[in-house]
């Protein structure tokens, strides 16, 4: 399932968004009188409450029926049992017809349960076993109530402490009472259904959501439209409209978790003639069935892709190693700790036995991003090295691409790789791409966002027969596609590349031509290459693979150190003026540490902090500058030198989160808006300044349609943003906009990076200019606090730099003058 961004913007053009919908119908409305009622169509039309109502209103005005004549007692029938109609106290006979309430339907015992306890403190055996008696009673399968229960929790705070405790406890009480159900647990607690390779799409509209609300709820359209005008989020108005149900022909049929996945994985895959039907029924039905107001917004909002709990994958794979660190499925043997003797530990303690199984389990899922291979074998063999041999890399599933750090000059990174070797790369303004290819000859292409694509480059896939060479029977190598002249070689620009098709592309039909440029080597003919490394990796590509001309070969490079200064600068030039965006900066050997104040080195990391290339104290320790392939690391062993990153020409990729109503000239449009970067850690937005310059009429014009009032752009205050103010509107995070600015400050109103140069204030901008749009950019991918932190504290040595050049040219002409 999708990022919602990436989604809504995928298929703008194919679905229709609930507000679209309303607007739709109120219109319709308001040009059409409603038509006469069809007496015979009454009943079909109206919702389940209004029926009941309209039934139980004929009983009550019925006449007692007379009375029978006397019968023997001997003779007269068993008198049937009898129930208590809750609305009007009245006692019926079995078999009349009477409201069911829809209040106290609730499950309280899931309710209750505090997740957001500390794991140190949390019993989880002791909620399990009144949880197992109580399942038993719906089917035995952990129901969603509780899976709701931590959404709630989660969503009720921003720590990502609290929220990570959360998922944890939650967790355990599967992993010790359900097993079974942790799975389809945590693809719901991630949004999604299938791992992004074998994508399945729920393909629901907005009309499908609000038919249901229609039928389960009986809102009718303005009702709906008001509701979601006010409230702005699908999943508030199904809470709202739960909320206000009293009454229900049919009693609700408890939801489990694991029903609700399978529920989701038939709407994904219903194809064909009919599957719009059978879409519609089950998602009427899971409204029909959900107990309570929060599990209604919550499968709502799980049909509209966007739970909004302020969780991230790397908060679900935290959660994972601490649960099974702690508890274990009945059946398991693998070791756990127990909660006493973590208890006793220090915090230092304690935290390098979590981090040690959190490293190993996102170094597992970076391997291979697939919950339904991590989680059960996490539940068979627990947090051990063997995951990421039975859970590793593996041929036809994509890891996560390993990332560079940005440095602003080649000045900084020639400091950055003093004394080591390294080589420069042209950065192709392109699509990154990773290939796959087995034993039996079978291709596959995937994105950086671990999208397929081998539909799209066809022409690719006929191209790994003719590159291999003899003694290669299977490998995953890596490299940047990039659209160029077939006849010149001549590299073409980004957008041309994106005008080619998206699927199902037929060779002949090929009008815009591709060349692949390889940079590396990851698995070898059955053996993943990642511990080797760079200088190794790039000789086994270059010598077992045969470029093709304008279709295969490496990327343009070069090797040198720190010393080579005038020779980098002149490469780092032909790469931009041979329209590229700049270079990459690779470390070639994996260094030896240089301990302070001695002499000696060693080749082994004392820590994984030092293998990753981490700073390990604040002495005078070297970084270990590994030549590894990490999987979904951002690290210093590579570095991005880009032509828009000088120091004189700072900016900041960031994301419009809300807005205000214009004054004078800009009254009908949006400004200020207000920006934010990206939290890493948390996975949260922190606003870091409100920008009003750069912007054009037509901007502002296109700006104000895109984020009108009512629409599905605009959106309920959003958990997962920090800010104190009230803006006028909220938007839903989507885009990416680059932005120029004058210099960082520090801030009482803005948390962006907060704590990471004061801790009482966070840092903003002055004088911020929007720039542009980052079509290329996924929020994903905007600029983070820590890197705004970086920024900051580079200012602040350049401004001392220059406050002791002024200071010594005063001095010297004090000292002229006298």
């Amino acid at each position: 399932m999708s990022n919602p961004a990436k989604k809504r913007k995928r298929d703008v053009h194919s679905t229709r968004s609930i507000a679209s919908f309303f607007q739709n119908q109120t219109s319709n409305k308001l040009e059409k009188p409603e038509p006469a009622a069809d007496p015979e169509n009454t009943e079909q039309s109206l919702s389940d409450e209004a029926l009941a109502r309209k039934l139980q209103a004929e009983w009550n005005n019925e006449q007692d029926p007379p009375q029978p004549a006397p019968v023997d007692e001997t003779t007269r029938p068993a008198t049937p049992p009898e129930t208590t109609d809750r609305a009007s106290n009245k006692t019926w006979s079995q078999g009349v017809l009477s409201l069911q309430s829809s209040a106290g339907t609730e499950d309280t015992i899931s309710l209750s349960i505090p997740f957001d306890q500390s794991p140190l403190v949390f019993d989880a055996s002791k909620y399990v076993r009144e949880l197992k008696t109580h399942w038993a009673a719906q089917g035995s399968n952990a129901s969603y109530a509780l899976l709701t229960r931590a959404f709630v929790l989660a969503n009720a705070t921003t720590s990502r402490i609290k929220i990570v405790d959360t998922l944890v406890n939650f967790l355990r009480v599967l992993i010790e009472g359900d097993p079974s159900s942790v799975l389809p647990a945590v693809w719901l607690a991630t949004n999604s259904i299938s791992p992004p390779y074998h994508e399945l799409e729920l393909g629901l509209g907005g009309s499908s959501i609000s038919k249901a609300f229609r039928k389960i709820y009986g809102l009718n359209s303005q009702g709906l439209k008001a509701l979601y005008d006010r409230l702005g989020d699908a999943g508030d108005v199904a809470f709202e409209a739960k909320k206000r149900q009293s009454f229900t022909l049919v009693k609700p049929k408890p939801l489990s978790i694991k029903g609700v996945y399978q529920s989701l994985t038939k709407i994904a895959m219903s194809k064909g003639s009919g599957s719009q039907e059978l879409k519609q029924r089950i998602v009427e039905k899971l409204l029909q069935d959900t107990r309570g107001a929060e599990e209604s917004r919550y499968i709502v909002r799980t049909l509209v892709q966007n739970l909004r709990i302020g969780a991230v994958k790397t908060t679900m794979l935290i959660a994972l190693a601490r649960a099974v660190s702690i508890s274990r499925p009945d059946n398991a043997t693998f070791t756990i700790y127990l909660q006493e003797d973590l208890a006793r530990l220090k915090k230092e303690e304690l935290a390098g036995i979590y981090n040690t199984a959190e490293d190993l389990v996102k170094a597992s899922y970076a391997r291979h991003p697939n919950y339904n291979d991590l989680v059960p074998c996490l539940l068979e063999i627990g947090v051990t090295e063997e995951i990421l041999l039975r859970c590793g890399l593996q041929l036809h599933v994509p890891l996560m691409p390993m990332l560079g750090n940005i440095t602003r000059d080649l000045s900084e990174m020639l400091t950055k790789l003093q004394g080591r070797d390294f080589t420069c790369e042209y950065k192709y303004d392109g699509q990154r791409a990773q290939v796959h290819c087995d034993d039996q000859g079978k291709v596959s292409i995937f994105s950086r966002h671990l999208e397929e694509m081998t539909g799209k480059y066809p022409d690719l896939v006929s191209l790994v027969p003719h590159i291999r060479g003899e003694s290669v029977s299977s490998f995953i190598l890596e490299g940047e596609v990039v659209a160029v002249d077939q006849d010149t070689g001549e590299i073409q620009a980004f957008q041309t590349l994106t005008n080619r098709a998206k699927k199902n592309v037929e060779i002949g039909a090929i009008k815009i031509n591709v060349c692949l440029f390889a940079f590396d080597l990851m698995y070898l003919n059955g053996t993943h290459l990642l511990d080797r490394s760079l200088r190794e990796r790039r000789g086994l590509l270059r010598s077992l693979f045969a470029e093709i001309s304008h279709r295969f070969t490496w990327v343009r490079s070069l090797d040198a150190t720190s010393a080579d200064s005038e020779t980098v600068l002149d490469f780092f030039k032909s790469a931009t003026e041979n329209k590229c965006e700049g270079i990459m900066v690779k470390v070639l050997d994996n260094v030896p540490l240089v301990l302070p104040n001695s002499t000696h080195a060693t080749d082994t990391p004392n820590t994984p902090a030092e293998a990753s290339g981490e700073k390990t104290s604040k002495g005078g320790r070297r970084k270990a500058l590994l030549s590894t392939y990490e999987p979904d690391k951002r690290l210093e062993s590579w570095l991005k030198v880009k032509k828009d990153y000088s120091a004189s020409s700072e900016t900041l990729d960031l994301v419009p989160v809300a807005a205000w109503h214009g004054n004078g000239r800009k009254a009908k449009w949006w400004s200020p808006i207000l920006l934010a970067v990206r939290n890493p850690e948390t996975g949260s937005l922190q606003a870091v300044t409100k920008c009003m310059s750069g912007f054009t009429d037509k901007f502002y014009e296109a700006n104000k349609e895109k984020y009108e009032e009512g629409s599905p752009n605009v959106i309920s205050r959003p958990s997962y943003v920090e800010y104190n103010g009230e803006p006028d509107v909220w938007f839903e995070p989507q885009e990416v906009w680059e932005t120029a600015f004058a210099d960082i400050t520090l801030s009482p109103t803005y948390p962006a990076a907060i704590g990471m140069v004061s801790d009482a204030r966070g840092l903003s901008l002055r004088f911020p200019r929007f720039l542009n749009v980052r079509e290329d950019k996924s929020i994903d991918e905007a600029s983070t606090s820590d890197y705004l932190a970086l920024l900051y504290r580079k200012q602040s040595e350049r401004t001392q730099a220059e406050a002791a050049v002024n200071a010594d040219q005063i001095a010297d002409l004090e000292d002229q003058a006298q």
